[in-house]
């Protein structure tokens, strides 16, 4: 049986873990086992409708003090049910909380694990699954031979699949060990769109030139639906908060379409958004390294450029 992490946040399901949900079901199609998830802590979305995505059955362990986030506990009620409910093989997406948690859960079930997955398994002679080295400039295809296997997979690396039918929800009653971690008080990040969760991002650099000019970012990503996010540098100087910074050693996002405005594309900055479906870049220096990773570049002022597209698309929405 595959069994599939679904994690939540604030009482509601992470977008991340329906693609884990997606390519969960698709690897136990493969397998010929059954499709099952396993949820911890209270949600106010409906469950069974999971099953829409794949999911036939959902494991769930209705606890509020497991609505906040503890990887020792996680890990603990996470190995136990994995070893009740005979799971061969665990699925976690490949975000903070699954960074934590799959290596942990790996080493409990004395699992072999592969982090960072982008494609299903070949079990055509054994289980090889593919994942990115040596951020994204090449492939590894690494053989799991354990009896239990755990696979985090990438941010949309796989998509969304959509099923017909319900998932059956059951309780599960797994004992909770007591928490290590006492929360005195909780700070959010502003924005109305998730930088993990989401879809676009328009990002800006040091061609912005200060944060006064920032109006122009904040525009374009309103009409796009959009999360807004920065380059180190823009960070460090203090002119966005570092909770937007995406590369290396900042947030890595793996949207649909990522927008470059004045970056250069330092390789820190591209490791950590190399993962994007579409990349565009828009830079008056034709010289810009971003430009080689980009799909699509203009060149240009981004003072000119960014007002001008921005109009166009509220145009398109009128």
């Amino acid at each position: 049986m595959v069994l599939i992490y679904i994690d939540q946040a604030d009482q509601q399901i992470k977008k991340s873990s329906l693609e884990a949900i997606s390519y969960g079901a698709a690897l136990a199609k493969q397998l010929g086992v059954s499709a099952e998830g396993i949820m911890l802590g209270t949600v106010t979305d409906d469950l069974s409708s999971l099953g829409k995505y794949g999911l036939q059955k959902l494991h769930h362990v209705a606890d509020t003090s497991l609505n906040h986030f503890d990887t020792k506990v996680f890990t603990h009620v996470l190995t136990d049910a994995a070893k009740a409910t005979g799971a061969t093989v665990l699925v976690f997406a490949h975000n903070l909380n699954g960074k934590a948690i799959a290596p942990a859960v790996a080493v409990k079930l004395q699992a072999g694990i592969v982090t960072g997955a982008n494609s299903l398994p070949n079990t055509s002679n054994g289980f090889t699954v593919t994942k990115t080295v040596f951020s994204g400039k090449a492939f590894a295809q690494i053989n799991i031979d354990t009896p239990i296997k755990v696979i985090s997979i990438n941010q949309n690396c796989f998509g969304v699949q959509m099923h017909d039918g319900l998932a059956t929800v059951e309780a599960l009653s797994i004992s909770i060990p007591s928490s290590s971690i006492k929360i005195t008080s909780t700070h959010k990040v502003e924005g109305d769109v998730p930088l993990t969760e989401a879809n676009i991002v328009v990002s800006g650099g040091r061609g912005l030139k200060g944060p006064e000019n920032w109006g122009i970012i904040e525009d374009l990503a309103k009409v796009l639906g959009a999360a807004t996010a920065c380059s180190r540098p823009v960070s460090d100087s203090d002119w966005r908060p570092h909770h937007e910074h995406v590369g290396q050693t900042g947030v890595q996002v793996a949207p649909n379409l990522y927008i470059a405005v004045g970056i250069s594309g330092a390789i820190q900055h591209l490791a950590g958004v190399n993962r994007s479906k579409t990349i565009v870049v828009i830079n008056k220096d034709p010289e810009a390294p971003f430009f080689k990773a980009a799909d699509y570049g203009i060149v240009g002022d981004a003072f000119e450029i960014l007002p001008v597209l921005t109009a166009a698309i509220q145009k398109t929405k009128a």
